[in-house]
């Protein structure tokens, strides 16, 4: 497999997209991420109620909106979601990725998978490992919602054990490629073969755009396998090339401890979590 430089694939809000690997592309266009007030309406009730007219089976991938950044995430649990840790780093001013965290209270899930969303959540804790916040290992989160979803498709992880070498896999995801036709909305990707296993991490050829990160990479089953972190792009989205994802089997205990803290344990009362390279 030929080397190449894989780019995170989260995209910036403003002033350009994030990671071209054509600096001569235009920007993308974003577009609006607020919901309708009608549409908001419906996840601030008590207890919230969708109507299974808005609601659809592929709302199980969600869109995470930061200040600075978009990205893809699954929806894991009626109160979980998944998505890759550098989607929810901080930035500094000019959006370099920080070795921290950002608050809760910075993001919010936007529902459905249109142009515009039919609906948002809050976000009450962010769980993810020390390390990942540039991509590579430890580069998974679970953010716990402030209120749990009734009426919106789940899916479950495989914690087992990784895809093996030759299965297939493929992604969904909000990205937008500077080439693209259409604006952001969800679209499925095309993918390809696991070719490597890494620490924490397996690579697979597949089609990403930025704003495809933490995304779920999925089996020919539509089984949730992993999550997109890393790619290399062109700018088209009909570009398979060299993609690296998270594994989920490495980060088990991530997962135990997100269900504590939506269950009401405090993140402080939990174990640390495994799965980086021991500090030198």
């Amino acid at each position: 497999m030929r080397p190449l430089r894989l780019l995170t694939v989260f995209t910036l809000l403003a002033p350009s997209i994030a990671c071209s690997t054509l600096s001569s592309l235009r920007p993308a266009k974003e577009q609006p991420s607020v919901a309708p007030a009608a549409a908001a309406d419906l996840v601030r009730g008590e207890p919230p109620v969708l109507p299974i007219s808005l609601a659809s089976a592929d709302d199980y991938v969600v869109r995470v909106v930061a200040e600075q950044s978009t990205c893809t995430g699954t929806l894991i649990a009626e109160d979980l979601v998944l998505t890759a840790h550098h989607c929810v780093a901080q930035r500094d001013a000019v959006g370099d990725i920080l070795p921290r965290d950002m608050a809760p209270d910075e993001l919010r899930v936007e529902l459905g998978g249109d142009y515009l969303p039919w609906g948002e959540v809050g976000v009450r804790a962010v769980l993810a490992p020390p390390c990942g916040h540039r991509a590579g290992v430890g580069d998974i989160a679970v953010l716990v919602l402030e209120r749990k979803l009734v009426g919106v498709s789940t899916l479950s992880p495989e914690l087992d054990a990784p895809p093996k070498l030759g299965d297939e896999v493929h992604t969904i995801g909000f990205g937008r490629c500077a080439l693209s036709a259409q604006g952001v909305r969800r679209k499925a990707r095309e993918g390809g073969p696991v070719e490597a296993l890494k620490n924490g991490r397996y690579v697979a050829v597949a089609s990403i755009c930025p704003g495809d990160s933490g995304g779920p990479a999925l089996s020919r089953e539509g089984t949730l396998v992993g999550v997109v972190s890393q790619s290399a792009m062109d700018g088209s989205e009909a570009t398979k090339d060299v993609s690296e994802f998270t594994r989920l089997d490495a980060f088990r205990d991530l997962f135990a401890n997100a269900r504590a803290v939506a269950d009401g344990a405090s993140p402080a009362e939990l174990p640390p979590l495994s799965g980086c390279p021991a500090p030198p």
